[in-house]
């Protein structure tokens, strides 16, 4: 149970080392972003978190961000990569901020600014 836990706390550490934090352009991606059959939680490290159910199968991943392409991002380690595509980048509407990821319209639950002012209230 040890070696176990030992090398599920290397992995995460190699992964957190691959990640290369935001640019200030792309800060708006960060937070929790969901829809009822997406999940997808993106840190300011450039840490990726993603969830998807599709009738009875579902896909994950948690890997860096390797790179923007345009308003898409391309999530992987090495030559195994998945890239997110998306057709609406982050945006505002009636005070909830949305984007659109591979055709799904997502919400945004919660982001580091959003959690700072929270404190503050």
């Amino acid at each position: 149970m040890r070696l176990a836990t030992a090398g599920a706390t290397a992995a995460l550490l190699f992964l957190a080392a691959c990640s290369e934090p935001l640019p200030q352009a792309r800060l708006s991606y960060v937070g929790h972003w969901q829809a009822e059959q997406m999940r997808l939680s993106i840190t300011p490290e450039g840490m990726v978190d993603y969830e998807r159910r599709q009738g009875g199968s579902s896909k994950s991943i948690k890997a860096p961000i390797k790179r923007f392409e345009g308003d898409n991002f391309v999530v992987g380690i090495g030559p195994f990569t998945t890239t997110f595509v998306v057709t609406r980048a982050p945006f505002q509407e009636q005070g909830v901020w949305k984007m659109v990821v591979d055709g799904v319209e997502l919400s945004r639950r919660g982001h580091p600014g959003d959690l700072r002012a929270e404190a503050r209230a």
